[in-house]
């Protein structure tokens, strides 16, 4: 219960967060008339957007299995994260568009760069404090949504800090034909992590596999207690699901085990891989010792 509220409230922070940035930014973009500075209150609407998901998303996931949702609602943050990603891609592209129209056509800026300094500079500071939080709290309680929202909000601390330093060198070389260079330079670092946020949790929505180094982990874990009884296993599954991994394996026992000698190995198994990978919801099929064993990993 504690961990939903941490996501929760941390959810709630990011909103508020970045409710404050978008308004700063939009001031004093229009004020200054720098296309880097309006580029960023778009890429913090889009943050913003993002982070009302999040929130929605860590409402329903935090919701228990029911009738119709037998496995719970863990998809809603894999269904946000993906959401997220697709808005970073088009704050990006945004970005390459309003910027390249500076470009070919021109303008002009009006001379308020220390506001647009103040602000950019606000917005790394409140960026980088409420980013870190997320990611605490992702890493706490295995939230994909929230953490696709940190990494939104990382992505736009760099490119707050690259419009930073192009408005200042702007105020002390006077060529103004770097603020949508810099812009179009952001808009690169923003793409890429959209594409790496939307490829992941489509991996998650596509039932992929979890990565190789948790697969070994419930391997080495198998192993370890082969000595108590368990012979081999077979067709090990493991997937993510929101903040929950669902891992299926079958195990091979003695045929004169115990059923509940069998049991309580298995109770073994599943708590160890719980210490080394957070919040499972793990299926292990128990069968005897036969031929088949043959074909199975010992």
């Amino acid at each position: 219960m504690l961990a939903v509220t941490q996501k929760k409230f941390a959810a709630g922070l990011s909103i508020c967060s970045n409710a404050v940035i978008i308004l700063l930014k939009l001031i004093a973009g229009i004020l200054s008339g720098s296309i880097s500075i309006i580029s960023e209150a778009v890429h913090s609407l889009s943050d913003f957007l993002a982070s009302v998901l999040t929130f929605f998303a860590v409402m329903k996931s935090s919701e228990p299995a029911d009738s119709k949702h037998p496995f719970g609602h863990g998809r809603y943050e894999d269904m946000s994260g993906f959401i997220e990603g697709g808005l970073i891609i088009f704050a990006a592209l945004y970005i390459f568009y309003e910027a390249g129209k500076k470009l070919i056509f021109g303008y002009t800026m009006e001379n308020e760069s220390f506001l647009g300094i103040a602000v950019m500079g606000f917005a790394v500071l409140a960026n980088f404090f409420v980013s870190s939080y997320l990611f605490y709290v992702a890493k706490k309680t295995n939230s994909v949504s929230l953490y696709a929202d940190g990494e939104h909000l990382r992505t736009d601390i760099w490119s707050s800090l690259g419009v930073l330093i192009g408005l200042i060198l702007i105020k002390i070389t006077g060529i103004i034909i770097l603020d949508p260079i810099i812009a179009m330079i952001v808009a690169l670092f923003i793409l890429k992590t959209g594409v790496s946020i939307s490829k992941t949790t489509l991996d998650n929505l596509l039932d992929a596999s979890l990565p190789d180094e948790d697969l070994i982990k419930i391997e080495n874990i198998i192993n370890s207690i082969k000595s108590e009884g368990v012979i081999g296993y077979k067709n090990l599954k493991a997937r993510s699901a929101g903040p929950e991994k669902q891992i299926e394996i079958v195990l091979f026992f003695p045929k004169n085990m115990t059923i509940e000698a069998c049991h309580n190995l298995c109770d073994k198994i599943e708590d160890k891989i719980r210490q080394e990978l957070g919040t499972c919801n793990i299926s292990i099929h128990a069968e005897p010792e036969c031929e088949r064993c043959m074909t199975i990993k010992q």
